[in-house]
């Protein structure tokens, strides 16, 4: 995998996580080096074949593992994914555990999100003279989702459909109290990155799902010590086959997917309308915009 080559269009993208940082199964993998508008992105693109299926490969936190959950060049990495063709992302994120139910081990595949941030990093391609609100009120794909439920079924993997995922600042993990708080609430899992992944897909019109893979029980649980980086290196090795192994069985049937929701999120979330577009912005959004006027797009 020395040699880059020209980007081709794969339709499913690999967000990596902690601990994954290739894929083992790949097949023909190329390096594909992209720039875009917002920078360069977290590594090199890989791009290949999974299970006989063209794919793109992206490790979020770069291979080495480089980057903090703050440093992730988000915009760039969810941009580089649309120049690259994709249309369907599956999210791999090392997770603790909030609930009794959810052990080290067990696959979550939540449908939420609760933000504990701090607007760290731009969660969004739009400004700088063009406005949109995109609705996310469900951010992940259900479609995808059923797809993810099914193969990690069929990987064998102890999986749980639904549930919040916390997005926390980071790095630090969460404190005692912080922790209890969630749990309290009825949430599932805590994170440090998925959000703004998601809300970005999104505006790309990208369909998104996460696969939470539990490494630990964060710190409320009476009969486990508090989180430490040695516990989740130990269970991110044990995961990473099973990430794969479920990978192995979800994109074919990805592949097999037509259309879902978020493919149409900006009909009707563009509010500025296209006279008033900056020429410097709408070139740095092309690739993002409609090259059409939508039905139902203000005019002015």
């Amino acid at each position: 995998m020395k040699g880059l080559r020209m980007p081709t269009s794969a339709p499913i993208g690999i967000v990596g996580g902690s601990g994954l940082y290739h894929l083992a199964a790949f097949t023909g993998a190329k390096e594909v080096r992209l720039d875009t508008p917002f920078g360069p992105p977290s590594d090199i693109y890989l791009q290949g074949d999974l299970a006989g299926v063209p794919v793109v490969f992206l490790p979020r936190h770069a291979r080495g593992h480089k980057l903090l959950p703050s440093e992730i060049p988000h915009r760039a990495n969810i941009h580089g994914f649309k120049q690259l063709g994709v249309r369907w992302i599956i999210s791999i994120s090392a997770v603790g555990s909030l609930q009794h139910d959810y052990s080290p081990g067990d696959v979550v595949l939540p449908d939420q999100f609760f933000d504990r941030t701090k607007g760290r990093v731009m969660d969004t391609f739009f400004g700088e003279g063009i406005v949109a609100h995109i609705s996310f009120g469900d951010p992940i794909s259900p479609e995808l989702q059923e797809v993810l439920h099914a193969a990690a079924q069929a990987a064998g993997a102890k999986v749980h459909k639904g549930g919040t995922y916390v997005n926390i600042e980071g790095p630090q993990f969460s404190t005692r109290a912080e922790s209890e708080t969630y749990r309290s609430a009825g949430y599932a899992v805590v994170g440090m990155t998925n959000l703004v992944e998601a809300k970005l897909a999104r505006e790309a019109q990208i369909a998104y799902a996460t696969m939470a893979m539990v490494t630990d029980y964060d710190c409320w649980h009476p009969e486990h010590d508090s989180v430490t980086v040695e516990m989740v290196i130990g269970w991110l090795h044990k995961n990473t086959a099973l990430a794969q192994n479920i990978l192995i069985e979800a994109v074919p049937r990805v592949a097999a997917l037509k259309e879902a929701k978020a493919h149409e999120a900006l009909r009707y979330a563009i509010l500025t309308a296209r006279e008033h577009w900056p020429e410097a912005t709408a070139r740095k959004l092309a690739i993002l915009l409609p090259t059409e006027k939508e039905p139902g797009e203000i005019s002015e």
